[in-house]
């Protein structure tokens, strides 16, 4: 029994060592500070803003502007271990798009998904939207099909 938690600890650690070093452009073993919600993001974890300055406030505490991976890894273990951010299931994603699709077209226009994650709750940078929407919209009908969206962001949940 202890020699599998250690295994299952072992495995989350070079887990989150990979997804660290992928950022970590000067294999320094550390990473600019704003890279932190993104590499938590890609271990499946969805923090909002004010929890990642919380996460980056525990683990960055030299003001120095990056984050070192002995910090990191046991406090991210601890995040992972515990679940701490786990993602919104679909159904509830699925229901905030309809809210937004006034007409129930099941596309959402890019400016019309811009103004709601740029103005809203947690809002969006013009960069995080830019690059959303490069990646998302359709490029002959010029719109976003939310449900292929949803599938995209939860496609890694039943893992």
């Amino acid at each position: 029994m202890a020699e599998e938690k250690e295994k299952n600890i072992s495995a989350l650690h070079k887990k989150i060592t990979d997804a660290f070093q992928l950022f970590d452009y000067d294999s320094n073993k550390t990473v600019n500070i704003r890279e932190i919600g993104t590499i938590m993001y890609s271990l499946g974890c969805f923090p909002s803003q004010a929890d990642i300055r919380e996460f980056t406030a525990k683990v960055g505490e030299d003001f120095s502007g990056v984050v070192h991976l002995d910090k990191f890894l046991p406090a991210m273990t601890k995040v992972l271990l515990e679940n701490r951010f786990p993602p919104i299931p679909r159904s509830k994603l699925f229901q905030a798009f309809k809210v937004l699709d006034k007409d129930q077209k099941g596309y959402l226009k890019p400016e019309e998904l811009t103004k709601y994650m740029m103005e809203k709750a947690e809002p969006f940078t013009q960069e995080e939207m830019d690059e959303m929407l490069t990646a998302h919209t359709h490029q002959k009908e010029n719109v976003i099909h939310y449900e292929k969206l949803i599938d995209k962001l939860t496609s890694d949940q039943d893992m």
